[in-house]
């Protein structure tokens, strides 16, 4: 494997995984083959494994010690899928990085595209996926949500878009400096309020492997895309107050007034008291629960913590951050 020129511009490819033995050779030689017929650029494919159970780490070292392109971050532990790809962005030297999902749902056949748009100056270059062979219910899901979210939130954030896409590096430093410990990476690009490229694609079927999202990971995301990007649900939660004491002063006038018409006549009955109560009280503990879920982001920030704790690097010149922070 001849040395590249050090001239040549560098494109990192970041890809988070946990769990995907079956997924690694085919992506490392699809992308092998993609950057074959690309001889003006240099790569290097960064993997950033969560502490996998199978045998992804040891595949990944194998392919790593006869192709130093490849390079390996293991953390000590699994600690999700919101922060480690992030913490794999700030550790890469790249001119553009490139983030995908080892699934091979994020075709690396697009690149090319990526990489013709980046040339042409755009600093942010999206996938998204306006059709997918994955499950119609997920699907549907996910469009209500990124709709949903596109209504409420203070920024406009990008329909069908997962992550995967190019980002120039001046894009990376920016992030960098918003040093946020749990961070919505789809929302702070959208922050940064850059142009960006839009290269629609059909997200394939996962062909191996389980897929590692639940229903947890995706409220978990949701919910983090809505407390940082919208005040709407808090303000929300006080208008629906404001609604239901004032109707709540009308039928108790009503019910007021009835019975100093229809003294003897008119009785309330438990069944409106009853109803009355479950409904003040659930719309009371659904309320709680979207403040809850501010103050838990509020506790999440305040923490601080490090994004992820490496084990291990395999190929990398520069050492692990002792405190798990970029470097």
């Amino acid at each position: 494997m001849g040395a590249s020129d050090p001239g040549m511009k560098l494109i990192s490819i970041i890809t988070p995984c946990y769990n995907e033995e079956e997924n690694i050779l085919p992506l490392v030689e699809r992308i092998r083959a993609v950057f074959a017929a690309l001889p003006q650029y240099r790569y290097e494919h960064v993997f950033i494994d969560n502490a996998s159970t199978d045998s992804s780490v040891e595949k990944i070292k194998a392919l790593a010690a006869t192709d130093p392109r490849i390079k390996l971050i293991v953390n000590s532990r699994n600690f999700g899928h919101i922060r480690s790809p992030v913490h794999a962005l700030m550790q890469v030297d790249g001119d553009a990085i490139i983030a995908m999902a080892s699934d091979l749902q994020d075709p690396p056949e697009l690149i090319p595209e990526f990489l013709e748009k980046w040339e042409e100056g755009v600093r942010i270059v999206l996938g998204v996926k306006p059709k997918s062979l994955e499950s119609r219910l997920m699907f549907i899901i996910r469009r209500v949500f990124y709709k949903t979210i596109g209504l409420i939130s203070d920024v406009h954030l990008v329909q069908n878009a997962t992550g995967f896409g190019l980002y120039d590096r001046s894009v990376i430093e920016i992030v960098r400096k918003m040093d946020d410990p749990y961070p919505y990476f789809r929302g702070m690009i959208s922050e940064i309020g850059f142009a960006h490229a839009e290269i629609p694609y059909e997200q394939p079927r996962r062909l191996r492997g389980i897929t590692k999202n639940n229903f947890y990971t995706l409220y978990d995301l949701a919910m983090l895309g809505i407390t940082t990007h919208s005040k709407v649900p808090l303000r929300l939660a006080a208008m629906t107050g404001f609604f239901l004491a004032f109707v709540s002063l009308l039928v108790a006038m009503g019910y007021g007034v009835a019975k100093l018409l229809w003294w003897d006549q008119f009785s309330l009955g438990v069944a409106p008291l009853i109803i009355g109560l479950f409904f003040f009280a659930s719309v009371q503990l659904f309320f709680i629960g979207i403040i809850g879920e501010y103050i838990g982001a509020i506790h999440t920030q305040v923490l601080k913590r490090p994004l992820v704790i490496e084990m291990e690097r395999v190929n990398f010149t520069n050492p692990a951050p002792e405190d798990g922070r970029e470097t």
